[in-house]
């Protein structure tokens, strides 16, 4: 289970990412609470994702259900949305490239609150660059 949050404190703004990965027992197996730069949200939304795919593959994880509060990414990922902005299509070619190295993806749209841990981690990082 992939939790991922990005956060953007203007849009473009300084932004971060927040990630928590869980095993089949349920615990925790990695957290992920850095800065990316200057971002818009939707940016910071998909280098979360990234950022949990990859380490999830470095953690030897065949089966992945990556859970965000972003329906604009869930929905790209499910073909509901098209990729319009040019500045989505590379990160969006990338989430393409990882998911298919699961034996299983699934990607779920979930409530802010139940997303509580990975928007802590990507504000946290935000806090601590200064922002």
């Amino acid at each position: 289970m992939v939790y991922a949050d990005g956060a953007s404190r203007g849009n473009p703004g300084p932004a971060a990412i927040g990630v928590v990965i869980f095993d089949d027992k349920n615990r925790e197996r990695h957290r992920i609470s850095e800065p990316i730069g200057q971002a818009t949200n939707n940016v910071a939304e998909y280098r979360a994702a990234i950022a949990g795919l990859e380490a999830a593959l470095a953690l030897g994880a065949r089966d992945v259900e990556l859970r965000m509060d972003s329906e604009l990414v869930v929905r790209q990922l499910d073909s509901r949305y098209k990729v319009r902005n040019p500045g989505l299509k590379r990160l969006f070619a990338r989430m393409k490239d990882l998911r298919w190295r699961f034996a299983s993806f699934r990607a779920v749209a979930i409530p802010r609150a139940d997303n509580a841990l990975a928007d802590k981690l990507a504000n946290q990082a935000l806090d601590r660059s200064g922002v």
